[in-house]
């Protein structure tokens, strides 16, 4: 049963008015409390005592997610998605990476106050490997170094944790993140997501790629199809054992040589995996729900059941209902939005 909303914490965004004027914070963002979620009875208990066994433990959904000030808002509006739709919330384990320079005593002040009950950790992700390797892309937030965390999570993330649910920040689950975690992955496949084989493979890189005697080789005997890296269920311990990384690196040094594709931390991805990861229903991963990366125009649902709703693309809910230029699917993200307004900062 939840709990009643708390009364106004003045402290909190006094803190948060403070460093938004320092310029460490965008603008000035009070959230509410979310309700709390309890276990069904059928629920198996997780063992760990402490908050370090939890973390810890195989029995727990373990979720990973980056942090930062620009997609907070939708942040908070994911974790309260998962939660809600889950038949063991108090299972799920949530890993939250940020930025090394960003200021993780306030992202954990904003993630408790909202989520006091939260099972979770803050890591700092020291971007500036990684940083000398990014090439500029078609649009600029694909450029931010955090957008390649995921790359990192299997070294960010404490060796203990095995197995992990990525996912990104525009996005709300409508079913029960316990299904996806439970994805077989067979005797040795490192990732599962939902494929899309329709999809005009060869768009996600460029003509010197294609026309490269060696690199064009690189899809031969396999199957690739694309997939979407905003939702990923990813053996950790697989990963590590086959240095993944490192491969995923290796191919940003060649773009940095020649420019093999245009779209962020998408391809690299595709260079190292497609073709050999375990796909999952598109149920879990309805994307492109924030149009192209130029534009942003409004789309509908792909045909079938959604279990998962992505606002990948340039287009956000949260900002588009704040221009009163809403698409009609943002309506479905509207009730996970925590915001507090001004207009409701006393109810």
């Amino acid at each position: 049963m939840p709990k009643s909303s708390p009364p106004f914490d003045f402290h909190l965004l006094l803190l948060l008015t403070v460093i938004s004027t320092a310029g460490a914070w965008p603008v000035t963002q009070q959230f509410k409390e979310a309700p709390q979620f309890y276990n069904s009875l059928s629920c198996p208990k997780v063992a760990g005592e402490d908050k370090d066994g939890f973390l810890c433990s195989d029995q727990a959904v373990h979720v990973a997610m980056t942090l930062d000030s620009a997609y907070i808002r939708g942040s908070m509006a994911a974790i309260l998605s998962v939660l809600q739709h889950s038949s063991c919330p108090q299972n799920i384990a949530f890993h939250f990476v940020a930025s090394a320079t960003a200021n993780a005593s306030l992202l954990r002040a904003t993630i408790s106050s909202s989520f006091p009950y939260l099972n979770f950790q803050v890591y700092a992700f020291d971007d500036s490997s990684v940083s000398r390797l990014i090439s500029t892309s078609i649009r600029s937030a694909l450029d931010c170094p955090l957008n390649y965390a995921r790359s990192y999570l299997a070294d960010i993330l404490p060796s203990c944790v095995n197995r992990v649910v990525y996912l990104d920040s525009d996005l709300v689950l409508v079913d029960d993140i316990a299904k996806l975690s439970a994805t077989q992955l067979g005797d040795h496949s490192v990732l599962a997501a939902p494929e899309y084989c329709n999809a005009n493979f060869t768009y996600y890189f460029t003509p010197t790629f294609w026309s490269n005697p060696i690199l064009s080789l690189t899809f031969v005997n396999r199957k690739a199809c694309y997939f979407n890296t905003g939702v990923m269920v990813i053996d950790l311990g697989r990963w590590r054992q086959g240095d993944y990384t490192k491969k995923i690196e290796e191919w940003m040094e060649i773009q940095k040589i020649m420019r093999i594709y245009e779209l962020g931390s998408l391809p690299p991805f595709l260079l190292v995996f497609a073709g050999n990861i375990v796909p999952v229903e598109h149920r879990w991963n309805q994307h492109g729900l924030g149009g192209d990366n130029f534009r942003g125009l409004c789309r509908d649902l792909h045909p079938g059941p959604a279990s998962l709703l992505h606002w990948s693309g340039k287009g956000k809910p949260w900002a588009r209902l704040d221009a009163n230029r809403p698409c009609p699917l943002d309506a479905l993200w509207a009730p996970y939005d925590l915001l507090q307004t001004p207009f409701t900062l006393d109810s």
